[in-house]
């Protein structure tokens, strides 16, 4: 399978006055295409900051990053942007959702900020990203009339819009309840069914077991890189609760 990430032998150290933190230490980290990974690690295992540089929200002090064929190191601030809107959907533990504007506005906001103009239809484009998480008929309500996890699938959907390589997921059943958080993992695994790279990071063991394979950090090291023995189906359990 082709890699949409090669991470080899990365090293992020932060400068904090005369203390250098050093947050990565030689990290190598692969993931291709359609796979779906949970990053792991306590605070301060360098969870947060592998996030940062795979979503291109931060650089790299020494090592090479290549996502989806793309040498990372050499970009400018512009080339940084690009990349982001075009090759990574986030979606975050807060929603991140303007509160006066409607589900499908929001959705449609970053195909407003792409300026090579991939998507020739850009309404047409955000009704199908909130039709494929099953929020057709939501279109025009605005976030204080959507549930928790109404306004996570839109934020899903947002992510969706552009077709990106890949799906970062930051903590995004956080905020959720356990059934709303059910359910928000079987969007993910629908989405990598149908072939999307998904990076969940989390902190919870029992979301972990939804991905096909985690990777734990500590201390700035990759420590374990292991397939999920028994993933868990979503699916199976929602049907199982409305059995109850």
């Amino acid at each position: 399978m082709k890699p949409v990430i090669e991470m080899n032998k990365i090293v992020k150290n932060y400068v904090m006055g005369d203390v250098i933190v050093r947050a990565l230490r030689s990290v190598d980290v692969t993931i291709n295409e359609s796979e779906f990974v949970a990053i792991m690690g306590a605070s301060g295992s360098g969870k947060s900051t592998l996030m940062n540089i795979i979503g291109c929200l931060d650089d790299v002090t020494e090592g090479n990053y290549q996502l989806d064929g793309s040498d990372t190191n050499s970009l400018n601030k512009d080339q940084y942007a690009d990349i982001r809107n075009q090759k990574i959907g986030f979606v975050f533990q807060g929603f991140n959702l303007l509160p006066r504007t409607t589900a499908l506005e929001n959705v449609e906001l970053p195909l407003l900020y792409d300026r090579k103009e991939r998507i020739k239809n850009p309404r047409q484009q955000a009704i199908k990203a909130l039709e494929s998480v099953g929020l057709a008929d939501r279109m025009d309500h605005v976030p204080n009339q959507l549930s928790g996890g109404q306004q996570q699938r839109v934020a899903i959907a947002r992510a969706l819009v552009n077709d990106p390589a890949i799906i970062l997921a930051d903590e995004p059943t956080g905020n959720l309840d356990s059934k709303t958080s059910v359910e928000v993992m079987s969007v993910f695994q629908e989405l990598n069914e149908q072939g999307k790279t998904i990076i969940l990071v989390t902190h919870e063991h029992d979301l972990a077991q939804y991905a096909k394979r985690t990777i734990v950090l500590r201390d700035g090291h990759v420590i374990q890189d292991n397939k999920v023995e028994q993933q868990q189906s979503a699916k199976t359990i929602l049907a199982n609760w409305i059995e109850e």
